[in-house]
């Protein structure tokens, strides 16, 4: 397992962030160039079937080393980083038998990690830690699942005593900014069902998502001089304003958890001529899912009856959808999961995902496909950490899932 701590560490310090304004597959040339360099690495430990495309989709197989007619697993995570935070120049700290007080990031910022604000950390007293220095995100999302899945796939081919049939890996690219499956080739993958090494906390074992819609709402005002504006000018800012004060209060995320959907305002520009507001619309019910769409509609169309029909323009467009109702016909992959937890002296935390992954879009693509913890926490963003402790016991699941794998049949 020591190889795993050096993996991690090597990984995080490779520049993958994609670029949500790029419109090029992937969506950055240094995930390809993290690509290679892991398809290198895998080649060396002796993956075969090991490809590259031009999309940045990496994918190798471990052969079986028993016979018989085994369902093949797959295993999945993505190489890129969110753009939501520095990810350049990552200089992660290891903080040894961390003792339960406040871990100083010593970046020029003053960040530190402090259990009063993050009680989570208490959890970990005397593990080894993974941090940042303040300055960048780790990347444990998701260079934590790449480092586990490579550590996996290395004891399995150099262990005789451990019976597991064919193994598929895939590494994407792109994920975070919603395009992770765009070119996943499913039917080469060929694997029965897959996991995304892809979740945060230990025992996290999620097989529900959100739901999950992009809203674009522009704003067409009338810019007339100030000084004799009265009757005349539409203030496109004030218009946009008022559709922010219009959505409920209570469904915005910082006023969210568990089951709670919301809208989120993902940014806001403009002047009086013409503003535009972004929204990510996000319910794990699909007929909530429904009525929050319908809400902006209905907020738009009064709008425009009081400034004017195109005044206001909407533009939805659905992302992804809740996994649970192609996963629950198979439930079996997700029972199969939480007895290798169990194996590996883990207790399993069934929840749903507050947030998106390529399992969910996998899942709709014939590849039933849920996600398992990777043992991170605030990821994308200076407060990221990760428990080795927490890694190793991934790798485990991972080696768990591929024996009880040879015991069902196709």
């Amino acid at each position: 397992m020591e190889k795993l701590t050096e993996r991690f560490l090597n990984y995080t310090r490779q520049h993958t962030t994609s670029d949500p304004k790029s419109d090029s597959s992937p969506s950055t040339t240094r995930q390809l160039d993290f690509a290679a360099r892991l398809a290198a690495e895998l080649k060396e430990i002796g993956l075969s079937e090991v490809e590259l495309d031009a999309k940045g989709y990496l994918t190798a197989t471990i052969p079986a080393n028993i016979p018989g007619d085994i369902p093949v697993v797959g295993l999945v995570a993505h190489i890129d980083t969110s753009p939501d935070f520095n990810g350049d120049r990552v200089n992660p700290q290891i903080i040894p038998e961390y003792d339960g007080g406040v871990i100083e990031l010593g970046s020029p910022a003053g960040r530190r990690l402090d259990p009063a604000e993050l009680p989570e950390l208490k959890n970990y007293i005397g593990q080894t830690l993974i941090t940042t220095d303040g300055s960048s995100l780790l990347g444990a999302d998701n260079k934590a699942g790449v480092a586990e899945i490579v550590t996996a796939a290395e004891i399995l081919l150099r262990s005789s005593d451990l019976p597991h049939g064919k193994v598929r890996i895939c590494f994407t690219p792109d994920e975070e900014i919603g395009r992770g499956a765009d070119h996943f080739d499913v039917q080469k993958f060929g694997a029965a069902f897959a996991y995304t090494i892809d979740g945060g906390e230990i025992g996290e074992l999620e097989y529900e998502n959100f739901n999950a819609a992009h809203a674009v709402v522009t704003f067409q005002g009338k810019s007339v001089h100030p000084g004799a504006a009265k009757n005349k000018m539409v203030n496109a800012q004030l218009v946009a304003t008022r559709f922010v004060a219009m959505l409920p209060q209570a469904q915005r995320p910082e006023h969210t958890e568990q089951y709670e959907g919301f809208f989120h305002l993902l940014s806001m520009t403009g002047n009086v001529e013409q503003a535009a507001l972004e929204y990510l619309v996000r319910d794990h019910d699909s007929e909530k899912f429904r009525q929050k769409k319908e809400l902006l509609h209905d907020i738009a169309r009064i709008l425009n009856a009081e400034y004017g029909n195109g005044t206001v323009k909407l533009e939805v467009k659905d992302q992804y959808y809740n996994m649970r109702q192609k996963i629950e016909p198979v439930m079996y992959v997700v029972e199969l999961a939480e007895k290798a937890m169990k194996m590996a002296g883990v207790q399993p935390k069934i929840r749903a995902i507050r947030g998106g992954t390529d399992g969910a879009r996998l899942s709709y693509m014939g590849l039933p496909c849920p996600n398992i913890f990777t043992g991170g926490h605030n990821f994308h963003g200076p407060y990221e950490f990760i428990p080795v402790q927490s890694m190793q016991k991934s790798v485990e699941v991972i080696l768990h899932i591929c024996q009880l794998v040879t015991k069902l049949k196709r």
